[in-house]
């Protein structure tokens, strides 16, 4: 099956937006904030390397999920 259209329509494509200058330093900010996490845990803490390594992803993950749902939130307008 071919299609010979365009499925979607114009103003419900996505934009090839840049990643602004601010945005990519909060990407670093992040980055070495749970890198310093994770040294904080295994060098401070004591805790171990699983623990720490396990500890550092899940604030990864959960800044994910912020960046998603502000994401979100930003793109539908509310």
């Amino acid at each position: 099956m071919t299609v010979d259209h365009e499925v979607l329509p114009e103003d419900d494509r996505a934009t090839g937006s840049e990643v602004t200058p601010a945005a990519l330093l909060g990407y670093a900010a992040a980055a070495v904030g749970v890198v310093g996490w994770f040294f904080f845990g295994l060098l401070v803490q004591r805790q171990g390397f699983v623990d720490s390594v396990g500890e550092s992803a899940g604030a990864a993950f959960g800044l994910l999920l912020a960046v998603s749902v502000i994401g979100t939130i930003r793109r539908n307008g509310r």
